[in-house]
């Protein structure tokens, strides 16, 4: 179920066009729009801007992605079919959530393009704080991961795709601003602390579980 979903992502425009438009916005943001995330009018040698824009990017994002995973299936018929084969609802719901999640992973991996030219740009070259950087980004990929999961939760309450994306947007918003952003903060400082990774990952686990109970429920109807 993973390598069908990951085919399905590459073989149509999604995976390109979801990649294309963060990877757009984070380097215009970064580059060219004046502001107090333009690494060049800042006049330091640092990439803040890049943790600090990508959850709000990713609120929509990530829904974008998730909302597809269960509606397409359920509204074609296919859903059906599928259940039919030998293999357990965790399984299937386990291979949607990762295969989305790589997605997202995939587009993180170009970002690194932003560290390595502000390494070269600043005085002496390299002076940049790698392990604050490094701290930074695995607090990007909890999150993600998080989102991407209370996604998949919003994804199989409905069969309507604009329902499940203002579903899954909505609640990242609200979760993010009442119980994660702080704890994204601390890792963004470059600070691991295992509370702040316990916390991403107990919502995620929390949510895919969630997602898989009820998916149970709404197939046994």
């Amino acid at each position: 179920m993973y390598l069908k979903e990951l085919r399905y992502y590459f073989s149509t425009p999604i995976a390109y066009i979801v990649i294309g438009l963060y990877l757009l916005a984070i380097s215009l943001f970064l580059w060219v729009i004046p502001g107090q995330w333009n690494v060049i009018e800042s006049g330091y040698a640092q990439v803040d801007g890049l943790f600090q824009l990508s959850p709000w990017l990713f609120m929509l994002l990530c829904p974008a992605l998730t909302m597809r995973l269960l509606a397409e299936e359920r509204q074609s018929g296919i859903w059906d079919l599928i259940r039919t084969k030998p293999i357990s609802l965790t399984r299937i719901m386990l291979g949607k959530y990762f295969a989305a999640w790589t997605l997202v992973l995939i587009g993180l991996l170009p970002c690194f393009v932003h560290y390595f030219v502000v390494a070269y740009m600043a005085e002496p070259m390299g002076n940049l704080d790698s392990g604050a950087f490094l701290g930074s980004f695995i607090g990007l990929i909890l999150l993600s991961g998080t989102f991407m999961a209370i996604g998949l939760l919003c994804a199989s309450v409905s069969k309507s795709q604009i329902v499940c994306f203002i579903a899954g947007a909505l609640s990242c918003f609200v979760l993010y601003w009442v119980l994660m952003q702080d704890h994204y903060s601390s890792l963004s400082r470059g600070v691991l602390d295992l509370r702040d990774v316990a916390l991403f990952l107990m919502i995620a686990v929390a949510a895919i579980i969630g997602a898989i109970v009820i998916t149970d429920k709404l197939t046994r109807k």
